[in-house]
C-alpha cells in the first residue's frame, strides 16, 4: 500500500487525474491525503468534489479556507458575488446540497499514529501540541457536522482574535482555530496571527516568520503536511511537508509519499 500526500487541486481536475494516472493509484489498496481546497479558482471544481467524493474511503481530505467558502456560499453567504465566477457550476448542480453535505463533515486536522504524520490545510500554532490541535479541530468539527453550522458560517470571516488564548470562547475561538488550520502563513514573536503577506516569506516585513520556524513550537517531533502557501514552494524535510505547488497558477501539482521510500511525484499544470 502507498500513502500519497496531494497539494491543494482547487478545481484542476485534469492534472490531478493525470497525476493519479503517474502514481498507478489503485483505490483498492493506496490511500491519499489531500490538503485541502479541493475547490474554487480552477475550471472544473464540481468535477473534482464529486470524483475526490467517489474515492470513499481512500481518500482523506482536510477542509481548506476555499471549501469552507463555498460551504458558506451555498448556504447563502455571498452568492451573489459568485453567480458568475469558479463555484457557479458547483452551485448550479443538482446534487449541490449533497456535496456541501459531504464536504462539511471532512475534518479540519487528521492524524496518523503509524505514520507519526499529521495534516492541515494551512498551520499549526506554535502553543498547541499536536494532540491539542486535535482537539481544537474537533471543537470546530462538531460545529460544521451539526445543525448550528448554519448560524456559525456568517461568523466565520474576519482576522480577530490574531492571538490565541485558551480563555478564549464562543464563535472568536471558533474562528481563531479555523483561521489557523486554514488561513495561517506568517506569525510573529509572540504568536498572532498576519494575514498582511501571501508571497515568498524573504518579503514579509520584519518582525514576522513562517509558522512553522518557531523555535519553541510544541507540535515539534510530529511529521507536519501541508498546502495553502503557493508562493513558499515545495518543502520535504524530516518534520515538515509544504505541498501547495501553485497547480491553479500554471505551474505543478505535486505528490509526496508518506510511508515506505520517499517519493517526489508531480505533473506540470501549464498549457
Amino acid at each position: 500500500m502507498a500513502v500519497y500526500a496531494i497539494g491543494d487541486i482547487q478545481g484542476c481536475y485534469d492534472p490531478f487525474r493525470r497525476l493519479l494516472d503517474k502514481l498507478r493509484f489503485e483505490t483498492e489498496k493506496d490511500r491519499l491525503w489531500l490538503t485541502g481546497d479541493l475547490v474554487n479558482r480552477g475550471p472544473k471544481s464540481l468535477k473534482t468534489l464529486r470524483f475526490v467524493q467517489s474515492l470513499g474511503d481512500s481518500v482523506i481530505t482536510v477542509l481548506g479556507n476555499h471549501d469552507l467558502h463555498f460551504i458558506a456560499v451555498a448556504n447563502g453567504i455571498g452568492r451573489s458575488r459568485e453567480q458568475n465566477g469558479p463555484l457557479a457550476k458547483l452551485l448550479r448542480a443538482d446534487d449541490c446540497d449533497e456535496l456541501v453535505d459531504w464536504l462539511r463533515r471532512r475534518p479540519l486536522a487528521h492524524f496518523s499514529p503509524d505514520l507519526n504524520a499529521l495534516m492541515v490545510h494551512a498551520g499549526l500554532h506554535p502553543r498547541w501540541t499536536v494532540k491539542k490541535a486535535l482537539a481544537r479541530a474537533a471543537e470546530v468539527e462538531a460545529v460544521l457536522r451539526s445543525d448550528a453550522y448554519l448560524n456559525f458560517l456568517p461568523k466565520l470571516y474576519g482576522n480577530s482574535p490574531s492571538r490565541w488564548s485558551g480563555k478564549l470562547t464562543g464563535n472568536k475561538r471558533l474562528r481563531f482555530i479555523v483561521n489557523c488550520l486554514t488561513r495561517m502563513r506568517m506569525i510573529d514573536e509572540d504568536g498572532r496571527m498576519d494575514y498582511s503577506h501571501k508571497g515568498p516569506p524573504g518579503g514579509a516585513k520584519k518582525g514576522l516568520i513562517p509558522w512553522f520556524e518557531a523555535s519553541d513550537a510544541r507540535w515539534r517531533g510530529t511529521r507536519v503536511i501541508f498546502g495553502h502557501w503557493s508562493a513558499l514552494g515545495l518543502i520535504v524535510k524530516r518534520d515538515l511537508i509544504g505541498i501547495d505547488t501553485g497547480c491553479v497558477w500554471d505551474r505543478e501539482l505535486t505528490a509526496v509519499r508518506l510511508n515506505d521510500n520517499p517519493e517526489i511525484v508531480q505533473i506540470d499544470c501549464g498549457g
